[in-house]
Formats: structure tokens, sequence, C-alpha cells
């Protein structure tokens, strides 16, 4: 194993967690239907549920992802003005992730990422999400963004991992070669099996021990490393 000089991290699941909030999340659907001038919230949020089941199912086979024009124009209101969503399309999915739930940093995330940073590793994120804006803002706004050198979002570059080409583009952005860099992930059969494909040096995977019990490991998506805490992951040897 090559001496580890990058981590990426995967957000939702990993970095991030969602956490339901009902308040939270009426709110960003009444935001929703006034953007779309839509008169019942729960009703255009029916609309939007039901025309997402099939983009989502052309995300997952074609290892596809839109970006937020494209998203909306294509397959969630295809029948508004090009104008009208130009002006709306990032809100309204920046919105409608919030209608999933309350999103925050996993406990330890910061610290972990902090220390890293200051052990004097390149960091990134590798995510699989629709929106564009949502990471850049949240990194700003909570001070996070001076440590990633690299941010690839499948929003953004159109493809969804277990695609390896989005570790390349990582590590790309971190000037570093896949085998110097290290994954922390929560997802066997999405973001191992890409990480491995894409020649990455060490995967950390970050799961409950009760996710972990349902899971069948394979040749293909093995980890190298498995972590309970996210804490644990500055406790690993190729991170010391």
């Amino acid at each position: 194993m090559d001496q580890i000089k990058g981590v990426f991290f995967d957000l939702g699941g990993t970095l991030r967690i969602a956490e339901e909030v009902p308040a939270h999340q009426e709110k960003a659907a009444a935001r929703m239907a006034e953007l779309a001038g839509a008169p019942d919230p729960k009703a255009f949020l029916e609309l939007v549920e039901a025309r997402y089941a099939p983009y989502r199912d052309w995300a997952l086979t074609e290892n596809r992802e839109a970006g937020d024009y494209e998203l909306w124009k294509k397959w969630l209101l295809p029948d508004y003005p090009d104008a009208v969503l130009q002006e709306i399309c990032h809100e309204m999915t920046y919105q409608y992730r919030q209608v999933k739930g309350l999103r925050h940093v996993v406990e330890g995330g910061v610290e972990v990422i902090r220390t890293l940073h200051e052990r004097g590793y390149k960091l990134g994120i590798i995510s699989n999400l629709i929106g564009e804006n949502e990471i850049p803002d949240w990194l700003r706004e909570d001070g996070l963004e001076p440590y990633f050198d690299a941010v690839v979002l499948s929003s953004v570059c159109h493809i969804r991992k277990p695609d390896p080409q989005m570790y390349r583009m990582g590590c790309e952005q971190l000037g570093l070669e896949p085998g110097a860099c290290a994954s922390v992930a929560d997802n066997l059969n999405r973001d191992i099996t890409g990480a491995k494909a894409a020649g990455i040096g060490a995967n950390i995977l970050f799961i409950s021990p009760e996710k972990l019990a349902k899971k069948t490991i394979t040749p293909e998506n093995r980890p190298d490393y498995i972590v309970h805490r996210f804490l644990d992951i500055l406790d690993l040897p190729i991170l010391g």
C-alpha cells in the first residue's frame, strides 16, 4: 500500500446525516410550492415525487446525474417555461432535498476533518446527489471550505459512483495518484467498488454494527478498514 496523502469523504450517510424534522420539512415543501406558484404544497410535492421516481431509476441504471436545470426541465416540471425554471431550479432542488430531512455533520466529523488537515493530508469530497449549489454553500457557511482541495459532485460532473471516473477526477484535483488516497464511505456496492476500480489505495467503511450485520462482503466490495465511530478514523494506522 502506498503512503496515504489524501482522503476523500462521501457525504450522505457518511460525513453528513439527514434527520427528520417535520417543521423543517414542511417549510421546505411550502417554499417549493411558492416558487412554482402551486396553491397546494402537499399536492405539488406528490406530483414532484411521482415524477422523481423514474428520474431516480434512470440515474441509478445509467450512473448519470442531471444538473438542476435539466432535472426540472426534463423530468420534474417539463410543462413550465424555460425562463421560470432557469430562475428557480437551483433553489427548487435545494428545497426538495430539505423535504427529505435536515442535514448536519456526523458526530466527530469536524474534528476528523480538522485533525487530518493539521496532519498534512489533502482532503476531498466525492458524492452522489442532486443539487449544484448546496454543498459549496454549506462548506462556505460552516467554515469548512478551506479544508477541502477537491469537491466532485455527481450533479456537476453528471456521472455517479460507482463510476471510477469520479475518483479519478478527485485525485486530479488533489494532485495525487489514486494509490496515495483513501476513501471514507458508507456504501459497499456504490462507494467501495467504485473506489477500488479507480485504484484508491485504502477504503474505509463507516457503518454501524447493526447495518454491517446485514451486508454481504465480496472481493469486489471488501473494505480495507471498518469503523463504527467516525472519530475512530483518526486512529487508523494509515492516517497517523
